[in-house]
């Protein structure tokens, strides 16, 4: 996954329509489930390759804030999943598009583009399965 928006793309198609207002945050959360045994793997690379990256668009002020999680107790598999990332977009537009510094940022970061892309597809090559949930937070207000 070079960038989180564009997987979001189809999944807001089938979904309902987005219950944040215009102009407020917006919460995707991606899912990522492990061949059995491959966990740290996955999650170092997760940390050399994506995350300075989701680090640098925070800084840039087009997400607000990234969390990683992985889960304390284990699942039954057809439910497992790995970890979590929580995204906070400023906003839905900013995290229904694609970001045009993306690619100059990628560049930046990993100048050894040979060795970030073969790691890059290493990382997905031990992914079993991906998913992306926008959340809205329907908690009532006082």
């Amino acid at each position: 996954m070079r960038c989180c928006c564009p997987c979001l793309r189809p999944l807001l198609a089938q979904g309902a329509p987005t219950q944040v207002a215009p102009g407020q945050p917006y919460t995707v959360e991606y899912y990522y489930k492990v061949q059995w045994g491959h966990q740290q793997e996955f999650l170092q690379l997760f940390l050399k390759n994506h995350y300075p990256l989701l680090k640098k668009i925070v800084e840039s002020g087009r997400m607000l804030s990234v969390k990683i999680e992985t889960p304390a107790n284990h699942m039954t598999e057809d439910a497992r999943w790995d970890y979590r990332v929580t995204i906070r977009f400023k906003n839905s537009t900013l995290a229904t598009t694609a970001n045009p510094d993306e690619e100059a940022l990628t560049k930046q970061l990993w100048p050894d583009q040979e060795t970030y892309r073969r790691e890059e597809q290493r990382r997905f090559e031990i992914l079993l399965a991906h998913w992306d949930l926008p959340v809205t937070d329907i908690t009532p207000q006082k």
